[in-house]
């Protein structure tokens, strides 16, 4: 039986003012999966009304009391953990260990915006005897939060926390193909505790519901994560406005082998990037550089551990059919452009993985820079590779994108990692392994858009400054 899922506004389920559901999809079997609501620019003025009535009164309560609610919303959370999990796998097809990664995340954002909120204050400036000199850090109002269909929990997680935490209330428009989770967190964070109207979902199209609420003359800010066109499209209704936006758009972002690294430690990364989330990740190390001498030795590791990846067990399938059918394209403009894969570059023609999205896991070895596969974005579980002789080469390799959201270096020497962490265009780059977690502010350079998630840099991407000078001379 298919189950609805409606909007979620004003502390309440509320059909779409058409009446019309859009029906999701099960990317393991391309059948028909639970509806949910149509929405449009009336469901959207709705729920941004509830937001902004509910507003000052949530920004008015003590950093603390709003802490301890954050904290509940993270229990609501891990308490039903299986059910949202079920619930983005019936419209994802993630495997088991993807999904837990995920959910666990999620509830820890909750925890960490949390904690940090009741560390997050404005300072005093010394202005001498007679002035009282201070800032505050104030919220914005009403956030507008719209994510995408590769992570929906986690990415919705991720702005939800630290927006909430600093005093804004939210509404959320989900991807209209994987809304189910965000529409569930919508609900129980109410039943919770947080307040009537401070966290609203309306799911819906981009064009539908996301343009309408961007252009709300009450969203006083926008986060967004998903492609460049969309983004690009976002932030000229923002800047129309005058409203601040934060941006995640993607990357094709290198990972930097040298001869002397820890080689089994690097082609397990390089392999991971394949099948973490089935390559559907924005932050993906998609363009394995590797020093010459042992170029092809990496290579031939990463192609046989990928090759052993198994569908349904060790990565799932791509998660909509259009972008299943981009990941193909692909293929045949590589297979046009002359360029024939090491293992993979095919879907699956046999087995239960044939009836799904399922792409087998793909490396093409010693590609030129210049080709499509290169320098686009595939997001599937595709890696490309590419040989250099030094230091600079690999420099070069690995700014030669228009993105810049991370990087990976893995070298036997420490200082060389360094020195290239320093000079790679990218947001994030970890060297060796090093861990990039919660606590780590992420974001791009170049394509990859602007603004900070995650970490302290967060709470004030969604926090304004106010300055207040008082003369105390009587």
């Amino acid at each position: 039986m298919t189950t609805r899922h409606d909007h979620w506004i004003g502390g309440k389920a509320v059909e779409p003012a058409n009446g019309v559901y859009l029906p999701t999809l099960d990317p393991t079997t391309r059948q028909p999966g639970d509806e949910a609501a149509a929405g449009s620019a009336p469901d959207v003025h709705r729920a941004v009304a509830a937001a902004a009535a509910a507003q000052p009164d949530w920004a008015r309560r003590p950093a603390a009391e709003r802490s301890e609610l954050l904290h509940h919303v993270a229990d609501a959370i891990e308490t039903h953990a299986e059910e949202l999990m079920d619930l983005e796998r019936a419209c994802t097809g993630k495997v088991p260990a993807q999904l837990r990664l995920e959910t666990d995340m999620s509830a820890s954002y909750f925890r960490y915006y949390a904690g940090v909120l009741r560390a997050h204050h404005g300072r005093t400036i010394d202005q001498g005897a007679g002035t009282l000199t201070y800032t505050r850090l104030e919220p914005y109002g009403v956030v507008a939060a719209i994510t995408p269909w590769n992570l929906p929990l986690n990415q919705a997680c991720r702005a939800l926390a630290p927006a909430l935490a600093v005093g804004n209330t939210v509404v959320a428009k989900p991807s209209e193909l994987t809304p189910a989770s965000t529409l569930r967190l919508a609900r129980l964070a109410t039943e919770a505790g947080l307040p009537d109207g401070v966290l609203n979902a309306v799911s819906g199209t981009g064009r539908d519901a996301g343009t309408p609420l961007a252009i709300h003359p009450a969203v006083r800010r926008v986060v967004f994560t998903g492609s460049v066109p969309v983004g690009r499209h976002l932030a000229t209704v923002a800047a129309d406005r005058l409203i601040p936006m934060t941006l995640e758009l993607g990357g094709k972002s290198p990972l930097v082998v040298f001869a002397d690294a820890d080689l089994d430690r690097a082609v397990a990364a390089a392999v991971s990037t394949v099948a973490a989330n089935t390559g559907q990740v924005c932050s993906a190390t998609t363009r394995l550089l590797v020093e010459a001498s042992v170029h092809d030795e990496v290579v031939s590791r990463v192609a046989e551990a990928v090759e052993r990846l198994r569908p349904g067990v060790d990565f799932g399938p791509i998660i909509t059919e259009a972008q299943f059918q981009k990941v193909l394209d692909h293929f045949a403009q590589a297979h046009a452009a002359g360029a024939v894969p090491v293992c993979g570059g095919a879907p699956y023609d046999s087995g239960p993985a044939a009836r799904g999205l399922y792409v087998r896991p793909t490396v093409y070895a010693g590609v030129s820079p210049g080709l499509r596969i290169a320098r686009e974005e595939i997001f599937g579980p595709v890696l490309v590779t590419m040989p250099f002789a030094d230091e600079a080469e690999a420099l070069a390799l690995a700014n030669d994108t228009e993105y810049g959201l991370v990087a990976a270096v893995w070298s036997g020497d420490a200082a060389r990692g360094l020195r290239l962490a320093e000079r790679i265009d990218a947001g994030q780059v970890a060297v060796n392994g090093g861990p990039l977690t919660i606590e780590t502010p992420f974001g791009g350079f170049k394509q990859s858009g602007y603004g900070r998630e995650k970490g302290l840099e967060a709470l004030h991407e969604y926090a304004q400054t106010k300055t207040v000078s008082v003369s105390l001379r009587s």
